[in-house]
């Protein structure tokens, strides 16, 4: 186990002076907190024997039947008896690895991957395996590649793990028709895939997409939080799995914690049925793209020439790919020094890729804040490229070279 590239920065960026762009914590602040104090104080006065005992290890009834309602926004169809309530979605993510991986199976995972992600299938002694993304998500060429090379290596792939709605960190989102190839591709290959799906609901156009789940029920595992369209704080999330992968998982849980908090599923279960909450995740969109923009405009207008990045459709960032020669995780404590944050690329690949590339978060900051920001990084990436024509450039070897595969049309 080794430190995430996050939480690493987590001391430094702490500074009221630094501006941000590097922690996906969502904006809890723009909650109707109010009213949301007062439904937790009457949930505790009312209900408190309840709310402050233990529960199942699968989690409260009434709040699996509430997330298959939430879940149904995307075409899924569940039942609450193949929900298990989590503690966070990373949790869920431990849970399934603890169950699948023995050391040296083969985890395939988008190139970039989620951090966390890779932190859970390293724990586990997992061999993650990239495929690459472009700006249309995964590529479902090279995941057919990848599987045919792996089949003649002799090496067993236990499951996909992917993020296919404004994927994190590329911010990228799987096309209607690729979802359809993918499903297809891991069928055809007898390979479980894990959809990842946090930020499913912030999108910001049109409806939300049809998730993988609602088309493959057997061979999909679905991973859902209330982390980005409630309150991170609380952390709940969960898991739908068929029905066999489930009782698995509620004895994994059962060893890891024993239950879930019972407050906070609780609390989550009384604001899903006593407040608007549809209408408070339309808000956060509105709020989200207002600070997507504002971040997508500052960019246009104050990168160096070379720069490029992707334009997410919703969720909570962009990913950004420097000019040839220049390192972004060399250049980060520069960055720093000049008031400003981001996460290297480095920390969302498993092999060493990722050198060029930078995760921009706009969930957090405010819009002017966000402007501020990209101004002063722009800045520090103009310092790198004179010391790179003055000095000459970074050479990558391997997978974080700068023919790095990914997304990042400017």
């Amino acid at each position: 186990m080794v430190p995430s590239e996050i939480r690493a920065l987590f001391a430094m960026v702490a500074r009221p002076e630094v501006v941000s762009l590097a922690g996906g914590a969502p904006y809890v602040s723009a909650l109707p907190l109010d009213a949301v104090g007062s439904m937790v104080g009457d949930l505790v006065a009312g209900k408190g024997a309840e709310v402050l005992q233990y529960g199942s290890a699968q989690g409260d009834e009434t709040l699996r039947e509430l997330i298959c309602e939430v879940m149904a926004l995307e075409g899924v169809q569940g039942s609450a008896d193949d929900v298990v309530v989590t503690v966070g979605a990373q949790q869920a993510l431990d849970l399934i690895t603890k169950i699948f991986i023995d050391p040296g199976d083969v985890v395939l995972a988008e190139a970039p991957s989620y951090v966390g992600a890779l932190g859970t299938f390293a724990s586990y002694q997992a061999d993650v395996v990239h495929v690459p993304l472009d700006d249309a998500g995964l590529i479902p060429s090279a995941l057919r590649d990848t599987l045919d090379r792996l089949r003649r290596e002799g090496r067993r792939v236990k499951f996909l793990y992917t993020v296919p709605t404004f994927q994190n960190p590329a911010g990228v989102t799987l096309t209607a028709a690729r979802r359809t190839q993918v499903l297809e591709i891991c069928a055809e290959y007898d390979v479980l895939v894990i959809e990842d799906n946090p930020y499913g609901l912030l999108g910001y156009e049109g409806e939300p997409m049809r998730a993988l789940r609602a088309d493959d029920p057997d061979r999909v595992i679905y991973l859902g939080s209330f982390s980005k369209t409630i309150a991170s704080g609380l952390r709940v999330g969960w898991v739908l799995a068929p029905h066999a992968v489930r009782a698995k998982l509620v004895l994994a849980a059962e060893s890891a914690i024993l239950c879930p908090s019972n407050f906070s599923q609780l609390a989550v279960r009384e604001y899903l049925l006593t407040q608007p909450w549809r209408e408070q995740i339309k808000a956060f969109r509105e709020m989200y793209r207002e600070r997507r923009d504002a971040m997508l405009d500052a960019l246009d207008q104050l990168m160096p020439d070379g720069c490029t990045w992707t334009r997410p459709g919703g969720g909570f960032f962009v990913w950004a790919t420097l000019p040839e020669g220049l390192d972004a995780k060399a250049m980060a404590p520069r960055a720093i020094a000049d008031r400003v944050a981001y996460v290297p690329g480095t920390g969302f690949y498993a092999d060493g890729g990722g050198r060029r590339n930078m995760r921009l978060s706009f969930c957090f900051p405010e819009p002017h804040r966000i402007r501020e920001g990209v101004r002063r990084l722009a800045a520090v990436v103009e310092k790198e490229i004179r010391l790179r024509d003055t000095f000459g450039g970074v050479e990558h070897d391997g997978p974080g070279g700068v023919h790095t595969p990914g997304p990042g049309i400017v």
